[in-house]
């Protein structure tokens, strides 16, 4: 294989070559090092780049190989990290100016879990400053840019992970999602990206957030998603969180037919962009044509999400409000912003959200348990991508932080902590990617992967890999 087909192959492919010794853990490793060096600095997709540990590591995979030694399913498959989780050896900066710029001791749980299983690291993803937005710009590393469009949004809080994967730059990208910051960077950058049940995936050391924060892949295929998710899932002792089921490698058999989905186009409130509305209404009808029963529906909790999400979000970053004119200066301006909009915001006011949130998550998941529906198809944003440095698009209403007017689809399983997966649906007139999302209640993981998969093969996307 050249390089090229190296570096945008499946990891499912490059896991079965290595093994197959038809290709050498650093033939693939210096074949996504040279698209990465095609795509950057364009991108600006990382934080650190850590090309030397890199091929030090695909050196020893190859030897591993030679020798005979037993092979971990991702054995020199490439992978990167959000700049959120530690990496043994380099800073956890989180898009922050004012974050400690010491390297880290040890690796993250899911990291040592990536690399136990014979993945190479290739470095750190840019992330927005903390995870507060999911645009993708932060005042550290600048703004991340979108691969199908220079200068628009790549989205985030994932931001490099997105970019690179729609770049063809590798095929395994670690993403966190506390709202949607791994499925709308995929929407915007024609990935797969799956955000699995609260709990599956450990997330060390367990933020207190408010249980916000889950981890998951960002990809080009179902089936890669569903390899990385089986290496990453499963308890862990410094996590309390975390559930005991494992997950087989493969993506559970059988499409959508016989599904019963329910399709809502705005879950009752949302506005939603024409262009994004069109593409996942024609996305659902795929969906019936491969064999789902599909209905249109307004689930009753839908209405109640973004008054709910904005309490959530004062609870969660009050504690960023800056100490004075100094370290704000040093901060995003909507991050400044969000955090003076809740400077009041009390203790007895975060207590209520969460009373509420519970409530929510309780409608949620007996909706999908009441209804007889296996999941639920909506939009995955209601936006395609839009200029880089913006909250919103510039034919929204402007906002200092809100960005969450668009995100109104992403957020309800964050919430609920049920999975949800984004996959990508089709372009827009002006060739941007859109995503649809299918969510289940909590624990049906695998229904959601075998949904998604079933969708992409029903309606295959395909995209064209140019250096941006």
């Amino acid at each position: 294989m050249d390089s090229i087909d190296l570096a945008t192959a499946a990891a499912t492919d490059l896991a079965a070559l290595v093994r197959a010794k038809r290709a050498s853990p650093v033939e693939v490793t210096e074949a996504v090092l040279a698209r990465i060096a095609a795509c950057e600095p364009k991108l600006n997709a990382f934080v650190v780049l850590d090309a030397d540990r890199a091929r030090a590591a695909a050196q020893e995979a190859g030897a591993k190989v030679m020798r005979g030694e037993p092979l971990g399913p991702l054995h020199g498959v490439p992978v990167t990290i959000k700049d959120v989780q530690a990496v043994a050896g380099l800073p956890t900066r989180r898009g922050s100016r004012l974050s400690d710029p010491a390297p880290a001791k040890a690796d993250a749980a899911l990291v040592a879990r990536l690399r136990a299983a014979g993945a190479i690291i290739l470095g750190k993803t840019t992330s927005t400053e903390h995870g507060w937005t999911a645009v993708s710009h932060n005042p550290l590393t600048g703004a991340t840019h979108n691969p199908w469009r220079h200068g628009m949004t790549a989205g985030g809080s994932s931001s490099g992970a997105a970019a690179l994967c729609g770049a063809g730059c590798g095929p395994l990208h670690l993403g966190t999602d506390g709202a949607g910051s791994i499925r709308l960077p995929a929407h915007f950058c024609g990935a797969v990206g799956f955000k699995p049940t609260y709990g599956r995936v450990p997330y060390t050391p367990v933020p207190n957030n408010g249980a916000l924060s889950h981890a998951g892949p960002i990809t080009r295929s179902v089936a890669d998603a569903a390899l990385m998710f089986s290496v990453m899932a499963g308890p862990h002792p410094l996590d309390h969180t975390t559930l005991g089921e494992t997950f087989p490698p493969e993506v559970p058999a059988g499409g959508v037919k016989g599904l019963r989905i329910a399709y809502s186009p705005d879950l009752g409130h949302a506005r939603v962009d024409p262009e994004v509305a069109a593409l996942a209404e024609a996305a659902v009808k795929s969906l019936e044509a491969a064999g789902a029963v599909v209905e249109q529906v307004t689930p009753p909790w839908g209405p109640a999400g973004p008054a709910l999400e904005r309490e959530l979000w004062g609870a969660a970053y009050r504690p960023f409000l800056p100490k004075d004119a100094a370290e704000a200066a040093e901060m995003d301006p909507g991050l400044v912003a969000c955090t003076e909009s809740y400077r009041d915001f009390s203790l007895m006011q975060a207590h209520a959200a969460q009373g509420h949130r519970f409530a929510y998550a309780a409608a949620v998941n007996a909706w999908f348990a009441d209804s007889g529906f296996d999941l639920l198809a909506t939009p995955a944003a209601s936006v395609a991508a839009f200029p880089v440095g913006l909250q919103r698009p510039p034919h929204w209403e402007r906002h200092d932080w809100d960005w969450l007017v668009w995100a109104e689809f992403s957020y309800p399983f964050d919430l609920s902590h049920g999975p949800a997966v984004s996959v990508p649906c089709g372009l827009t007139p002006a060739g941007l990617p859109v995503g649809l999302q299918l969510a289940g209640p909590r624990l049906a993981d695998s229904l959601v992967l075998r949904a998604a998969a079933g969708f992409l093969e029903a309606r295959p996307f395909t995209p064209g890999y140019t250096t941006p």
